[in-house]
């Protein structure tokens, strides 16, 4: 048998086995497969300055059954022309391609719509630095353990493979550490953390009139009021419940590239005119069902809002809302049509994304300057009924009475946490009643629970930063 065949039988075993899904939608595994590897590891090389090869492993380790598909890959990373391209034998190929300041976009043929973008100057942040330009070691022998603990990993897999470990007490960093070939400045990607980021966007246009949550979006495709969906409404897209037949993201496994919203992601040159284009599977705001397109379209909303290129939004996003917080080390990446790839492709240093989650804990203000308009940080934490997994308006939360919410507070978390979660291990934890930020990346899978660590880190910080607990030094 051929290695061919071979990979061409295991991609058809993965696709009738996954509740008898459509041949269509199974000829769509090795394009959506090639799609993310060569956009990560494009991202994580040319971004990131990151090692591909060991990139490819950590990632592909923490996806339940990609090995099935991975071994037939071949990826090639070209330094010179900042380029990868990744074919799965003559069933699926990939071409990322990378552009200064706008990270990388996929290449499906056409035109991109934008070219290079200078680096960004940020201006000097509108409130109190988080640390000086030093790694700031442990504060306390407690945190140096519960930092030692998260970067332990267990004899056998699955792996924990932490990246980096940030820890804010009263909107100063007590801790921190990295990995090998990681620094403070090293951009990470947030995968879906970044859907918290877009709503902190959207929150900036709300506050400037632009948008309203109760309204129906402005959506050409669905300007007919005879079209049912256009009732959907900015806050249905931010809670998941605006009921486009998309599929679900939940999963990083195999079996999820069969998702349409995977095609969507990995094969259309516009991501938002797919998911604009798709039908309702249920009525606007009567199911939770979580997936990317809902933030592909606040997305597009924003690309509009700003100006219609992806020049514009960066310059809109650096301006009312990384500048401020002295976010230095953002990269936000596109479609080949210039909207951003909101759904989980910004990258950001840990220092950056807990910068983020201290304007959250500082209920949206930047020193004096409001960046968030009043109420949108309780807003955002406030539970969506039905959400199993308990999630808000742009941030999962541990209000409300959801299974997620209820597990994690029997694993240690506080009650009052909210936080920014992306696949395979990344979260900007909220904590207000502890004063506390905690930025955890890595490469960790979704499953088993606690596979990343993530609930002891929470636990094991709490415990050390709680009254009575000494910080050596301050900071």
């Amino acid at each position: 048998m051929t290695r061919r065949k071979l990979a061409f039988i295991l991609i058809a075993t993965t696709a009738c086995g996954a509740l008898a899904l459509s041949a269509a939608r199974a000829r769509d595994v090795p394009n959506v497969a090639t799609g993310f590897v060569a956009n990560v590891v494009c991202s994580e090389t040319f971004v990131s300055g990151l090692d591909p090869k060991r990139n490819l492993t950590e990632t592909t380790d923490a996806m339940p059954g990609a090995g099935l598909i991975t071994w037939a890959m071949d990826t090639e990373v070209d330094l010179d022309r900042r380029d990868v391209t990744v074919t799965l034998f003559g069933l699926g190929r990939s071409h990322a391609i990378y552009r200064e300041g706008l990270g990388c976009t996929l290449d499906h043929g056409e035109t991109l719509a934008d070219g290079p973008l200078p680096p960004s100057k940020p201006q000097a942040a509108s409130r109190p630095e988080i640390a000086g330009p030093a790694l700031v070691a442990p504060q306390s022998p407690q945190l140096g353990a519960a930092l030692d603990r998260a970067f332990a990993e267990p004899a056998e897999p699955p792996f924990r493979h932490t990246r980096a470990v940030v820890v804010m007490k009263d909107g100063r960093i007590v801790a921190e550490r990295y990995a090998d070939g990681i620094g403070i400045e090293t951009p990470l990607l947030g995968f879906s953390a970044t859907k918290s980021v877009i709503s902190a966007l959207v929150g900036i246009l709300v506050r400037d009139g632009k948008l309203t949550v109760d309204r129906p979006v402005p959506i050409a495709a669905w300007r007919d009021p005879k079209d049912p969906r256009h009732a959907i409404t900015v806050d249905q897209l931010l809670r998941h419940t605006a009921g486009l037949a998309l599929g679900s993201s939940l999963q990083a496994s195999l079996a999820s590239a069969l998702e349409p919203v995977n095609r969507m992601k990995f094969m259309e040159p516009d991501m938002a005119a797919y998911a604009e284009s798709i039908p309702l599977e249920t009525a606007p705001g009567a199911a939770w069902n979580y997936h990317d397109g809902n933030f592909i379209i606040l997305s597009h909303l924003i690309r509009k809002a700003a100006g219609g290129h992806a020049a514009d939004v960066m310059r809109f996003a650096r301006r009312e809302l990384f500048d401020p917080l002295g976010m230095r080390n953002v990269v936000m990446q596109f479609d080949a049509a210039g909207t951003p790839e909101g759904s989980g492709a910004m990258m950001a240093s840990a220092r950056d994304w807990a910068r983020l989650g201290q304007l959250y804990l500082n209920d949206g203000m930047a020193g004096d300057k409001r960046i968030l308009p009043e109420g949108w940080v309780t807003y955002s934490a406030s539970p969506t009924p039905n959400a199993w997994v308990g999630i808000g308006a742009g941030f999962w939360t541990n209000l409300g009475d959801s299974f997620g919410a209820n597990y994690r507070i029997a694993h240690g978390w506080p009650r009052d946490a909210y936080f920014a979660k992306g696949t395979i291990g990344q979260y900007v934890i909220i904590a207000p009643s502890q004063h506390l930020v905690i930025v955890r990346l890595g490469r960790s899978p979704n499953m088993p629970p606690e596979a990343d660590g993530v609930s002891d880190l929470v636990r094991d910080v709490v415990t050390a930063t709680s009254t009575g607990a000494r910080l050596a030094g301050g900071n």
